[in-house]
């Protein structure tokens, strides 16, 4: 379940900032009390019902903390859990469990929550054809992971940054003088990189949706803060010649209506920029 773009490269890297920013120049706390010898278990508990997600990464962090830690796993990323399971039991040198720790169950938190929060709103469009897409309203040093949890979730990722699709959004049309500007200096700027980026369109009313379709060349048109009976009249106008994408004010209670308008995909901010992070601890164990 581990997408591409979780590279091994990006994992050390991740895991070796993130230790140096909690751990800094040592763990005081296990330094001072606990002998360099000592060994130990704890287990993962969920402590609040949800779908569980970071387990993977988990195991990344144990080993690059230390290799002589051994993980022995009980639940999945995706798994759907309830308050008393647990997930994994960790097992060896003391300072090093408590090392791991707060990055294991920082990671493991959020991810879930993020998991917990696609899954639901996933479930919500069953029997459509809509997919769920995430954003790059996300937490910086943290975009990759929250964009895996979405995946655990049964979401889809969107683009991954700036780099990897055109989005032509109301400040690059205005700043531009224009959606017909902003599409033709697009596709002269593709063709002179001889770049194959795909090109999406914000629009804010049906007028703009007929000057993309007019201007013509776009991979898809986004349907932003428009209402449902807007919305279902822009993607009888669209007619498939490209997809389409509603974005703002999309909620648990909005969703399904908007699915229902026939919009290829419905991207939501809020699955990572207002998510409460899952209940999990990491407990000592005899």
């Amino acid at each position: 379940m581990r997408p591409v773009y979780i590279t091994p490269d990006f994992l050390k890297t991740f895991i070796s900032t993130a230790l140096a920013e909690d751990a800094g120049e040592g763990d005081h706390s296990s330094l001072a009390c606990i002998p360099a010898t000592a060994t130990h278990r704890a287990n993962l508990l969920v402590k609040e019902a949800g779908i569980l997600a970071g387990v993977a990464l988990a195991l990344e962090i144990f080993q690059q903390v230390d290799s002589r830690l051994k993980t022995e796993v009980f639940l999945h990323d995706g798994t759907a859990v309830k308050p008393g399971d647990v997930a994994f039991i960790v097992s060896g040198p003391a300072r090093a469990i408590l090392l791991a720790e707060r990055l294991v169950l920082n990671c493991m938190q959020r991810m879930s929550a993020i998991a917990t929060k696609t899954h639901a709103l996933t479930a919500l469009l069953a029997g459509t054809p809509t997919r769920l897409l995430d954003t790059r309203k996300t937490t910086p040093n943290f975009r990759l992971v929250e964009k895996w949890a979405v995946l655990i979730g049964g979401g889809q990722n969107h683009r991954m940054g700036l780099y990897d699709l055109i989005m032509l959004k109301d400040n690059h049309i205005d700043m531009a003088g224009g959606i017909e500007q902003a599409i033709i200096r697009t596709k002269e700027y593709l063709r002179a990189g001889n770049k194959t980026l795909k090109i999406e369109v914000e629009t804010r009313n049906l007028e703009e949706v007929k000057e993309v379709l007019r201007v013509g060349g776009v991979d898809t048109i986004m349907l932003d803060n428009m209402s449902v009976a807007t919305m279902k009249e822009a993607v009888a106008l669209v007619g498939g010649r490209c997809k389409t994408e509603a974005s703002g004010g999309v909620t648990e209670q909005t969703i399904r209506d908007i699915a229902l308008t026939g919009v290829d995909f419905i991207s939501v901010g809020a699955l990572t920029h207002s998510i409460k992070s899952m209940d999990l601890s990491l407990k000592a164990i005899a």
